[in-house]
């Protein structure tokens, strides 16, 4: 098969001191060894499918100041001694929740009159990606697509340290969530180990994971500090542009959602993933778009979010992606000016919400 997206994938070798910890750097024998697999001894004018660029060193131009940190919100404290934006009992929340089940036909039973999803594409309505990280598993429901039918490889259950802060932690492993029924035993893509150098090496060829780009139109857009780990940080980095009253978190934050089994295949390569969900071919064609709020498995059925309402974009298909594609993204991940180290593996899934607790504004384009 040729590749996937009509290019051939250029594999980004990265040279020179990170800016945050992690495995950012290639080592000096990455590089020789990248230089003897390509025949290039002797061949010095040979061009490569291989690009060497060096680390940036944000501090040197821009200083070291992140606008954005400790940007994420606590809201007013309670009478009870939380505050607003703590988890709270589902009852009390009584707004629209996430993943809901995206299947062609689904509704859900919250009245969202007045607060109805972004439709254009995020950038149209002025917001940029601040964010991207994975999930194990889908947290989202599409019949036929990714699903309680769905298989994977076994004991493909992780740690879950952190990412989201404590929130994303409830036990030992990542709550796995749906899967896609693409996975195939015999079939040497979905089964040849892959060498991790960026990724954790805790995710799987085979497997299915969610990948969230949240969207903010307070992002530092176009800034060295508009991708943030927590993303929470990066959604609320600019002050005066998402506010409570008058609500418009639905207009000014968005995620994009895209599910994918990871294949040991080059055909399904993709060389920008850390920017947003891909929009070619079938990929990015067949769209839900609902309110809900932010995930993870501090929420649940019970204890619901109350970041909440935000615009999802989630594609109901399941696409495959090449591990190079992640471990690409990784790559970029521990590139950026803030440290990303903390999303360089898959979340926990939060359990499907139930249609008490789903929107009713679904729009499927």
């Amino acid at each position: 098969m040729s590749s996937k997206f009509g290019a051939v994938a250029a594999v980004l070798l990265l040279a020179g001191a990170a800016p945050a910890p992690g495995p950012a750097a290639s080592t000096c024998g990455d590089i020789k060894e990248t230089y003897r697999s390509k025949a290039c001894c002797g061949s010095p004018d040979k061009v490569s499918d291989f690009q060497i660029v060096p680390m940036p060193s944000v501090t040197t131009m821009f200083g070291n100041t992140n606008m954005c940190h400790d940007k994420k919100p606590k809201g007013s404290q309670l009478q009870d001694g939380t505050y607003y934006f703590d988890n709270q009992d589902c009852v009390e929340v009584m707004l629209e929740q996430a993943g809901s089940n995206v299947t062609l036909g689904y509704t859900g039973d919250i009245n969202t009159t007045g607060r109805g999803p972004i439709i254009t594409p995020y950038y149209q309505a002025g917001l940029c990606p601040v964010n991207v990280h994975w999930h194990l598993g889908a947290e989202h429901l599409s019949v036929g697509e990714y699903d309680e039918t769905g298989t994977g490889p076994v004991n493909a259950q992780h740690a879950d340290e952190g990412g989201e802060g404590e929130s994303r932690r409830l036990a030992t492993t990542a709550r796995l969530g749906f899967r896609c029924k693409k996975y195939d035993a015999n079939d040497p893509k979905f089964t040849t180990p892959y060498a991790w150098k960026f990724c954790r090496n805790d995710t799987v060829v085979g497997e299915t994971y969610e990948v969230h780009w949240p969207h903010s139109a307070a992002g530092a857009c176009g800034t060295p500090y508009q991708y943030q780990s927590p993303f929470y940080d990066g959604v609320f980095c600019m002050d005066g542009i998402v506010s409570l009253d008058p609500l418009n978190t639905f207009s000014k934050i968005g995620v994009q959602s895209q599910i994918f089994t990871i294949v040991n295949d080059e055909s399904y390569y993709y060389p920008d993933l850390i920017r947003g969900m891909i929009v070619e071919g079938e990929y990015g064609q067949h769209l839900t778009k609902y309110t809900g709020s932010t995930t993870g498995t501090s929420r649940n059925n019970v204890l619901c979010s109350k970041f909440t309402p935000i615009t999802w974009q989630v594609d109901r298909k399941c696409q495959l992606i090449s591990a190079s594609s992640f471990d690409k993204m990784c790559a970029d991940m521990l590139a950026q000016a803030d440290d990303m180290s903390g999303d360089l593996y898959a979340h926990g899934s939060r359990e499907l919400v139930n249609s008490t607790y789903s929107a009713d504004n679904h729009q499927r384009l």
